[in-house]
């Protein structure tokens, strides 16, 4: 896949709009009632990196990432500055902050995923860019040691044990993460004079599946 696993400047990403589409098709029947479906799994975040923009040497980085980019060629890492860890916004990551199965001694990867709730309904969302060093695992809650317990491979979000869990025993982690996503435009309109006006140039970015 044309990837590049670089972070998308944080710093421009700071103030940016954006957040999770989800694809709805709605049928309404003869009667009045409706029959909904959606073909995706899985919410689609969009995200605009214009707002991000707050001077000229902004609007200077962000043309030198698209064009390093080849604009939509090639997807890169995003930080959602509103929902970037496994814990609340105003809490610590930890280890045991999200569960990703249950041991049976055979099993040894696991996906990284992140779930969402409310109403008893839950929503498992993978997660397959986390960021190098915030990753935490525990099994059973005793923490694990990463390079000797366990490995991640920060392009997949998977987490491979040197052994398999014991049967029972609950797999959790703790982690911040990137949205993995491309520039969904090939071309970049900006203009001094307008940016000095409080102008900036949109820019949409949009999650990739990867």
């Amino acid at each position: 896949m044309n990837f590049h696993e670089i972070r998308f400047p944080a710093s421009l990403s700071f103030g940016s709009i954006g957040g999770p589409e989800r694809r709805t098709e709605v049928v309404t029947l003869d009667n009045g009632y409706e029959e909904r479906n959606t073909p995706w799994a899985h919410s689609r975040r969009r995200y605009d990196a214009g707002l991000g923009l707050r001077s000229l040497d902004d609007v200077e980085a962000l043309i030198a990432f698209f064009e390093a980019r080849q604009g939509q060629l090639y997807g890169f890492r995003w930080k959602d500055w509103g929902d970037f860890k496994s814990s609340l916004p105003s809490g610590e990551v930890t280890p045991l902050d999200q569960p990703l199965g249950v041991g049976d001694e055979v099993e040894d990867t696991f996906q990284l995923i992140k779930c969402y709730g409310s109403a008893g309904i839950i929503y498992d969302r993978p997660i397959t860019k986390p960021v190098a060093g915030t990753v935490k695992v525990a099994v059973s809650g005793d923490p694990q040691q990463e390079s000797i317990d366990y490995d991640v491979d920060l392009t997949t979000g998977l987490v491979t044990f040197a052994h398999p869990p014991d049967v029972g025993a609950e797999i959790t982690a703790g982690f911040e993460f990137d949205v993995p996503v491309r520039f969904d435009t090939d071309r970049i309109a900006s203009s001094v004079a307008s940016f000095h006006a409080g102008d900036v140039p949109d820019v949409p970015v949009v999650e990739v599946r990867v």
